[in-house]
């Protein structure tokens, strides 16, 4: 049960990332858990958060996820076009 609630949370995550960084139409269902579980990863790895390995359905663990996908985000835009957008 873990393991789905923690791919709908990256799900809500990746989307509510593209929709920040305007990059909702270039992306599915897919790659927006995708973002929303590496941003996740990110996020645990550079702000040494509880993200993971805490409570999954917090609201500072869905908000750390959140940044961290909007910093993937940013930096595969940065990559692709030269821009953060």
């Amino acid at each position: 049960m873990g393991l789905i609630i923690w791919l709908v949370i990256g799900g809500i995550c990746g989307w509510l990332a593209s929709l920040i960084m305007r990059t909702d139409g270039q992306q599915g269902i897919i790659l927006n858990v995708i973002v929303g579980i590496v941003g996740s990863v990110i996020a645990n790895f550079i702000f040494n958060r509880e993200g993971l390995n805490g409570a999954p359905l917090s609201v500072t663990a869905f908000l750390w996820s959140l940044l961290g996908a909007v910093i993937l985000l940013a930096i595969v835009n940065l990559v692709r076009r030269g821009s953060v957008r």
